[in-house]
């Protein structure tokens, strides 16, 4: 009954594909000859091939998240097995057992997508905090101090969370906090500080400064776990929003607004660690008279099809937007100019040899494109500007072309 109803109620909240193995040796075939990875397991302790424990020691073996879903029980049952890095262990006699195992589940699943940077000069605090963390699946990477999480923090874009401990080494959590708002923004990132101080007043600045969450030490383990769940969760669902918000509606590449809001991040990082880089504008020559001549819905599909081949050769290293009309931009993470120029250069290339299939005809399109250096912190709109004006050479050359400040020397020299 219990796997009936429980199979049910997790592929109904949370849309996921749910195997009901009904022994030990279902266990290991579904484990071993199953088509994709488990992500999580919730699991009795005691099943008609294994009485003790076995399968519990089985999937954590095979580095599965383990919930603990059992009948047997007395004082001490709980605290055992959560010894034993489960996830959490659910009673079945427990009112409402069945919901709250699948809001452990929920929580399990948010989890391991949730990346954590956890900041603490403590080594024996940072190493139980690790522990803790990781126990609910977590991603994360420790830092001893602020600088180092800084530094972190400026060379990666994938943390979701800071967890950082309130006194440091060579900063205070204010100052963490300030860094991180200054450079990433009001929720880019949730910030959790922990302290042992028994003033209350630390809580209240802290919130005041932008912080997420204030948890005193020492803390009762569930409750640190559901604040932290809490603060992850909010976050996740901020950051979907901002992803819709950050989209492209025809071409579902990130549009003006995010290009605007994120790029002057990624320019004070590449400067901060020393190295200059480039913006881009790409326009699509003669877009008005190719929708004159076949249409707007024409039009429509080689603004998609452009935008999905720059989106394949671009990928994730750097920001690639539409900014309006017929034009793109990209703004290069670390590249110089005679980097960006190469890639600029590929991209042209390929985007000449391309067709683009619309009502029965293969239409060939080219692209002209703007490239400025950015070696000085300026404001983002003068990055574009310099963009914007090679672009205009380009296309006043005969379009088809690459022009920055490089060919122009070139040019020169010949």
């Amino acid at each position: 009954m219990f796997a009936t109803v429980l199979k049910h109620g997790l592929e109904t909240a949370h849309g996921v594909d749910v195997t009901h193995c009904s022994s030990l040796d279902a266990l290991r075939q579904a484990v071993e000859t199953g088509d994709g990875d488990y992500s999580v397991a919730v699991l009795d302790l005691n099943l008609p091939d294994a009485p003790n424990c076995e399968a519990l020691e089985y999937v954590i073996s095979q580095n599965i998240a383990a919930i603990v879903f059992t009948g047997s029980f007395n004082s001490s049952t709980r605290e055992d097995i959560l010894c034993r890095k489960v996830v959490d262990c659910v009673i079945k006699s427990q009112p409402d057992s069945i919901s709250h195992v699948i809001s452990v589940v929920d929580r399990a699943l948010t989890n391991i997508k949730t990346n954590v940077l956890l900041v603490d000069s403590d080594p024996v605090s940072r190493a139980e905090l690790l522990s803790h963390l990781r126990q609910q699946q977590f991603c994360v990477t420790p830092a001893s101090g602020g600088t180092e999480a800084l530094h972190l923090l400026d060379t990666s874009e994938t943390f979701d969370l800071v967890v950082t401990d309130f006194s440091l080494s060579d900063m205070s959590a204010y100052t963490l906090l300030g860094e991180v708002r200054q450079r990433y923004g009001e929720d880019t990132l949730s910030v959790i500080a922990l302290a042992a101080a028994d003033d209350r007043e630390h809580a209240a600045r802290f919130l005041q400064r932008g912080g997420t969450e204030f948890i005193q030490k020492p803390f009762l383990l569930d409750e640190f776990n559901s604040r932290v769940f809490q603060v992850a969760s909010i976050q996740k669902r901020i950051q979907a929003l901002h992803g819709i918000a950050a989209r492209d509606y025809l071409t579902d590449i990130y549009n003006r607004r995010y290009f605007f809001q994120y790029g002057p991040r990624l320019v004070e990082q590449c400067l901060r660690r020393g190295e200059t880089t480039s913006i881009a504008i790409l326009d699509i020559d003669h877009f008005k008279r190719l929708n004159d001549t076949y249409g707007h819905e024409v039009g429509d599909l080689v603004l998609k099809a452009v935008a999905k081949r720059l989106r394949d050769l671009v990928g994730e290293d750097h920001l690639l937007a539409r900014l309006g009309g017929e034009e793109f931009g990209v703004l290069f993470n670390g590249l110089d100019v005679a980097a960006a120029s190469d890639f600029c250069e590929m991209l042209r290339l390929d985007l000449a040899q391309a067709k683009v299939a619309a009502d029965d005809e293969e239409l060939s399109v080219t692209v002209s494109i703007g490239l400025a250096t950015i070696e000085g912190l300026e404001t983002f709109d003068n990055y574009l500007n310099a963009a914007d004006q090679f672009l205009y050479m380009a296309k006043y050359d005969g379009r088809n072309r690459i022009v920055s400040e490089l060919t122009l020397l070139k040019s020169m020299a010949s």
